[in-house]
């Protein structure tokens, strides 16, 4: 506009001081949690193998990892489970078990989970955009019958678990999943149902690289 000052870097006229308190940075890779629980000097072989894949696979070992180090046979115990629902051969791709975690984690409002497992969708759909709208609502999004009823059924199964009935579950055998795939996605949410309510508990945080993971808008 004709006469107007030109703009600072902040987006403030130059020559006028900012006004209102900026917060302070967040997530500075510091404490991977809450409690004081130091972990093990020396990992069993197998755990600290599998360490080593993490960091050859993405560069670092997540903060979920760390946490439960403490304590082998829980960490164990996790990861093998972890593995398990999210890795292993089922009828729900990859991508469709990380949407679930990321509805439940929505629910829950899980900070550590929404943060690293909505970077998972964002990196394997290609799409910061379903990425984001995972973690804020999913409703919103334009999804597939299969992928709304996965969803539907995986946060009726985390708000109000008792009103699971028939009915539900036949709503998902008509989108097209076998009654081992309704076992898959009823195991996946709650897994992150627990695991949801253990960061927040302990007060997890994500590792800094899940925020800037696969930000780049789809092609369209």
């Amino acid at each position: 506009m004709a006469g107007s000052k030109p703009e600072g870097k902040t987006g403030q006229r130059t020559g006028r001081p900012e006004s209102g308190e900026r917060p302070r940075p967040q997530e500075t890779d510091g404490a991977v949690m809450a409690l004081d629980l130091p972990p093990l000097a020396e990992l069993p072989p197998d755990l600290a193998a599998y360490f080593d894949k993490c960091r050859e696979k993405i560069g670092f070992v997540p903060n979920v990892l760390l946490a439960y180090a403490h304590d082998a046979a829980k960490l164990s115990a996790f990861a093998t489970l972890y593995n398990d629902l999210m890795l292993a051969p089922s009828g729900l791709s990859k991508l469709e078990r990380e949407m679930i975690a990321v509805a439940v984690s929505s629910v829950n409002r899980c900070y550590y989970c929404l943060t690293a497992h909505g970077a998972a969708v964002r990196s394997l759909s290609g799409d910061a955009v379903l990425g984001e709208m995972m973690a804020m609502n999913y409703r919103a999004a334009d999804l597939s019958p299969r992928h709304r009823a996965m969803l539907d059924f995986a946060v009726a199964l985390s708000e109000a678990p008792w009103t699971i009935e028939e009915e539900d579950r036949e709503t998902l055998r008509d989108a097209g999943f076998t009654d081992r795939d309704i076992w898959d996605i009823a195991a996946v949410a709650s897994f992150f149902n627990m695991s949801n309510r253990m960061a927040s508990a302990v007060d997890m945080r994500p590792n800094r690289s899940y925020h800037g993971d696969a930000r780049a808008l789809p092609e369209v």
